[in-house]
């Protein structure tokens, strides 16, 4: 916050919230609606993804456990964990999530099948963001 000369941060999400404040005497803070607003944009498509779920109860989402890069496969040149129209199970490996140099083996927790693949392999990931829609029964 120093660096950026920030005396405010806010950052809002469905199920989160962090605001930081930090007092400056005799100084104005209005940078901080700026760098709020700009941030809080950048969330909005991801919490937007899951709302056609609703219409039907078979549908569910695997969602990302972290933050990190998403891989679609073990290797660049090794096929998908999955594609659309794969069966899951509920121990079934779908990706893998990069965090920290860590190559971390995300599992389905879904009994099902694949209908849709929502992140594209080499994308940041957030904590909570759909990777892929499942029908499950």
């Amino acid at each position: 916050m120093k660096k950026s000369d920030l005396s405010e941060f806010e950052i809002q999400d469905q199920e989160f919230k962090l605001r930081i404040k930090r007092d400056l005497p005799g100084r104005a803070a209005a940078p901080a609606p700026v760098a709020a607003a700009a941030v809080a944009a950048a969330p909005a498509p991801v919490a937007a993804a899951p709302a056609p779920l609703a219409a039907d109860p078979n549908m569910k989402v695997i969602t990302s456990p972290m933050v990190g890069t998403y891989y679609s496969t073990p290797s660049p040149d090794s096929p998908n964990f999955v594609a659309v129209g794969s069966p899951v199970k509920a121990d079934s490996v779908v990706c893998i999530i990069e965090a920290m140099k860590v190559m971390n083996e995300i599992q389905s927790e879904l009994s099902g099948t694949i209908v849709e693949c929502l992140v594209a392999s080499g994308t940041s990931v957030e904590f909570g963001q759909p990777l892929f829609r499942v029908k499950v029964g």
